[in-house]
């Protein structure tokens, strides 16, 4: 085991702003990099690439859809390293020390289009993971019968499940600092602008060398740093949680 090692893992690795974020965490971070993907070949392929740019990345398949494969990160994670350092969550789980959540301001907007009471609940600084879950699945079955609408929600999916992330993000924060404050984990979400990727296309005005810049500097956080945690991050500035951008 190899515990006297940091290590920081990034979920969704292998291609945009995840592969982005390995490059630069491999130049700048003490420590090994764990890129990780669903497909164990375009994963291994990303590796290739860094190689061959004289970085030294390693690799790990994770299917974050999949306990199996969550647990069978985790427990590679604890024989080799002990735990982990650094999470970059730029597809979604979450472990120690420092974790970034890639959200996006859509989440914020998506937000303001939520009616009051939506708004008050996804707001609320003492909702629960619990609660968030029953609220995501109550639009998904709002959404398939056609009244989200008419149930307060707005109409993009993709802003709604980027709510789910902040706030949850959120909840996690609060809970480090309730149960585990002595071990000084820092938990935030961030958006990494508009970048130019398979699903944003490539009219979006920032590379993915640029949207990897607030997720890093979140993931290299000093170790000293008791902040921001907790908190909703964009061009490495907090932003209030609800506030339009």
């Amino acid at each position: 085991m190899s515990s006297n090692i940091r290590v920081a893992v990034v979920t969704g690795g292998n291609k945009g702003i995840g592969l982005a974020i390995v490059r630069d965490l491999c130049q700048q971070f003490s420590g090994d990099v764990m890129l990780t993907a669903r497909d164990v070949a375009r994963g291994q392929a990303a590796v290739q690439q860094l190689q061959a740019e004289g970085l030294s990345p390693r690799f790990h398949q994770l299917d974050i859809d999949d306990l199996g494969s969550i647990r069978a990160l985790r427990d590679f994670l604890l024989k080799e390293y002990g735990g982990l350092n650094v999470l970059v969550n730029n597809a979604g789980i979450a472990f120690k020390s420092r974790v970034v959540n890639v959200s996006s301001t859509e989440s914020v907007r998506a937000l303001n289009n939520c009616s009051p009471e939506l708004q008050q609940k996804f707001k609320s600084e003492t909702i629960t993971e619990e609660e968030l879950v029953g609220l995501m699945n109550k639009f998904v079955e709002d959404t398939k019968n056609g009244v989200h609408k008419k149930e307060g929600w707005p109409s993009t999916a993709y802003g709604v499940t980027k709510i789910g992330v902040t706030v949850l993000s959120r909840i996690y924060a609060r809970k480090l600092s309730e149960q585990r404050a002595g071990d000084k984990i820092l938990l935030n979400a961030c958006c990494p602008g508009w970048v130019r990727t398979d699903m944003a296309g490539p009219k979006a005005p920032k590379s993915p060398e640029e949207g990897a810049e607030t997720p890093v500097y979140l993931a290299l956080l000093p170790s000293d740093a008791e902040g921001p945690h907790g908190q909703f991050v964009s061009e490495k500035k907090v932003v209030e949680w609800g506030v339009p951008p």
